[in-house]
């Protein structure tokens, strides 16, 4: 039997093994060394050295950024609805109240226009999410941004690595959240990672993810647990020597997906904008409107090929979120919510992997022709 390919997979090897058993050997479990190394590391591979915080999840990292920079009750925060439920949830637990806004259709990001078209007086920030690995528009929201003296908040969880213009995805806010969890691009186990533009920011949430306080027992503000442990900042530390290559495979298999579905009718191969660089967390297509699911199936049941529907519910529609949106219309995003499917690309795929995918998704078309 022919073996099956996984949409997304985890790559953790005996580095990252004997990463743990030495920090288990050391005695020394929760925050301390491995973490403080880890966030150097970090900064100075992804970030160009700005101060970055880590912290137990992705979440964890956006909730806390935000709450860093001043986000709170009576505040709005325009976000896209096309994104995992963290983005918008992060807002809500601040106090503020996320703004759900529309997608441009060619690379799933937040539309300037709508952008501009949501701002009120309650207005705080902007958080665009850099989605599959792809930036952001950032030379007009940034326009917009400073036209009406916005914050920008980074929503980089898929996106390490990326840039735009030869600017580093991670430095373009007054803060930016990675995700580390295990089938982002690189992994912690599970984690974040809150890059800061000053250090304000940056003690900020610090106090927030250790109980409000910096010095053990003189806690300063009402805090969270939210420390990352010196387990997963050891396994995170192997994976930063590793990333670099495995983005490279990354971006060399979406090439050659590309090249191989060029030709296929009814699938609509990703964008990538003049400037950007892609770093392909997910390789998306779209496909024509009311084919996605049952090539989502057949792409598995037949010829045993992994698939993911990213997002297929918006946020705005989602039960958790609709009071913040009663009766919002928001086109490209339900459109895109229909069409989109994420094909494997990720740099585990064996030897002959993508020509199989390229067979069984033509295949999957033809036979709905």
């Amino acid at each position: 039997m022919t073996d099956f390919i996984p949409a997304a997979k985890p790559i953790v090897g005996d580095e990252e093994r004997e990463a743990v058993d030495r920090v288990l050997r050391s005695g020394m479990i929760a925050q301390g060394p491995e973490v403080a190394a880890f966030e150097q590391e970090f900064s100075a591979h992804f970030v160009g050295g700005r101060e970055v915080v880590a912290v137990n999840s992705g979440t964890s990292g956006q909730h806390l950024g935000l709450l860093a920079a001043g986000v709170g009750p009576g505040d709005e925060v325009i976000v896209p609805s096309f994104t995992f439920a963290a983005t918008g949830n992060s807002v809500a637990l601040t106090g503020a109240t996320p703004v759900f806004v529309d997608i441009e259709p060619d690379y799933f990001t937040l539309d300037p226009e709508a952008v501009r078209a949501a701002i009120t007086p309650r207005t705080k920030g902007i958080m665009p999410v850099h989605l599959y690995g792809h930036p952001f528009l950032v030379d007009q929201i940034e326009a917009i941004a400073r036209e009406h003296d916005l914050a920008i908040y980074e929503d980089a969880a898929q996106a390490h690595g990326a840039s735009w213009g030869g600017r580093l995805v991670g430095t373009l806010g007054d803060f930016a959240m990675f995700s580390l969890y295990p089938t982002k691009n690189m992994t912690s186990g599970e984690g974040g990672m809150v890059s800061c533009v000053n250090g304000e920011i940056a003690r900020n949430v610090r106090l927030l993810r250790n109980q409000g306080m910096e010095k053990q027992y003189e806690n300063e503000v009402i805090g969270f647990n939210a420390r990352m442990t010196d387990i997963h900042a050891a396994i995170g530390r192997v994976q930063l020597t590793k990333v670099d290559g495995w983005t490279a495979q990354r971006q060399r298999n979406a090439a050659a997906l590309n090249e191989g579905l060029a030709g296929v009718a009814g699938v609509q191969t990703p964008k990538v904008a003049e400037g950007a660089v892609h770093v392909y967390h997910q390789y998306t297509v779209r496909l024509d409107a009311g084919e996605r699911d049952r090539i989502h199936v057949a792409l598995k049941e037949e010829h045993g090929v992994g698939s993911g529907v990213y997002y297929p519910i918006p946020n705005h529609r989602l039960p958790s979120l609709t009071k913040f949106a009663p009766g919002l219309d928001l086109p490209e995003t339900e459109r895109a919510a229909r069409e989109v499917l994420s094909l494997p690309v990720h740099p585990s795929l064996a030897e002959g992997d993508i020509e199989r995918i390229i067979t069984a998704v033509t295949a999957v078309m033809s036979a709905g022709a």
